[in-house]
């Protein structure tokens, strides 16, 4: 088991996006129209800490991408390891993406969750997230 000291947490770089989008095939639950290089360095280009990993040793072992609108904060692509699930790995990356929202003035967030991907409910649960009836996203209201 790693011990969380061993995690570090950033935002990804140009130079990561193969590896990135590479990742995404072994430890996300789907696909997405969006997952090319393209579309990935446009959101690295448009707002460079958006998009956060997590590695062990310099090695990808989680992403998730952060997004804020000016208004409204979107968590996308919550994505570990399968070799590193319930580890913490998902908790810091959240916390991390938290973080930034609340240092941009975000009050919300909400989660794009795959209804089928129920392995993941998990983590988003113990992570203070839940589906809102009305709407098919997970929300978390940010204190601020």
């Amino acid at each position: 088991m790693t011990a969380m000291n061993d995690l570090s947490i950033r935002s990804a770089t140009a130079a990561d996006l193969d590896e990135v989008l590479a990742f995404w095939k072994t430890a996300a639950e789907g696909t997405s129209i969006s997952d090319d290089s393209d579309g990935v360095a446009r959101l690295v280009a448009r707002d460079a800490d958006a998009l956060i990993l997590a590695e062990v040793d310099g090695v990808l072992v989680g992403t998730v991408i952060a997004g804020f609108d000016g208004w409204r904060c979107h968590l996308y692509r919550l994505a570990v390891h399968p070799g590193r699930r319930r580890r913490g790995v998902g908790s810091a990356l959240l916390a991390a993406a938290e973080e930034r929202f609340t240092a941009l003035g975000g009050r919300r967030a909400d989660a794009m969750v795959l209804d089928r991907n129920a392995s993941a409910h998990h983590a988003w649960r113990a992570g203070g997230y839940g589906p809102e009836p009305q709407w098919s996203r997970w929300v978390k209201h940010l204190s601020g």
